[in-house]
């Protein structure tokens, strides 16, 4: 058997073990999106799969799930390649659906959990997505799925996103998405009331967390920086 067989084989089996968390818990599995992952270029050898390094090292990245895979497995080492390649692609899917840049949901969910799908804050918030329970219910949420919570997230903050680029010419001050990331960690109701970023040092280093590592990922691409006013 060759080594591209044997990788091939490898990454089925260590996708196999990952079903729990990257399928959603009512058994619904997105076909097309696993045969995305495990199509991924493989590695010309088996090490080199197991350990993420053809994600992880070399090169430019050359397209926004590539650093984003890249930039899971930096942040977050109990993820295995084979599922952060599934994450970047849902990340990548949701994005485009709600007319997000790929790079600045990556960004956020990893500030948020690190993309840990069972990440459980001080606070109660749960999940990739850091959804409080009563959120998550009253919108039919499990916020343990790792697909239903990148999903959420990405219609949520994109929805922010839309509210407040429409509004730029109203009396709020900060970039849309500033706005955007402020809402999704203070609420609505407190950019509302500081008509802009609230002037919460937890909220302010969250957006500047985000914008690193955007840029981050944004140079794994051999991009310049981006323009995120606080």
């Amino acid at each position: 058997m060759t080594p591209i067989s044997l990788a091939m084989l490898c990454a089925c089996d260590a996708f196999s073990l990952q079903k729990q968390t990257l399928v959603e818990r009512n058994a619904r599995f997105d076909v097309p999106l696993v045969n995305a992952t495990l199509s991924w270029p493989q590695h010309r050898s088996l090490v080199g799969l197991a350990g993420g390094d053809f994600a992880r090292n070399g090169g430019i990245a050359r397209d926004d799930v590539r650093a984003i895979v890249r930039a899971i497995l930096a942040d977050n080492p109990r993820i295995d390649a084979v599922s952060a390649i599934y994450l970047a692609i849902l990340t990548e899917r949701a994005s485009r659906n709600n007319d997000l840049p790929p790079l600045f949901l990556a960004a956020t969910l990893l500030q948020e959990s690190a993309y840990d799908p069972y990440a459980l804050s001080s606070s109660g918030a749960i999940g990739i997505g850091q959804f409080m329970p009563g959120t998550a219910a009253s919108v039919g949420l499990d916020p343990f799925d790792p697909y239903a919570s990148i999903a959420a997230s990405a219609r949520l903050i994109g929805g922010y996103v839309a509210r407040y680029r429409n509004a730029r010419t109203s009396s709020l001050r900060g970039s849309p998405y500033a706005l955007a990331l402020a809402a999704y960690n203070a609420g609505p109701g407190a950019v509302s009331a500081y008509r802009g970023v609230p002037p919460y040092a937890e909220t302010e280093q969250y957006i500047a967390l985000i914008r690193y590592r955007w840029e981050k990922m944004r140079a794994y691409e051999g991009r310049g920086r981006i323009l995120l006013r606080l």
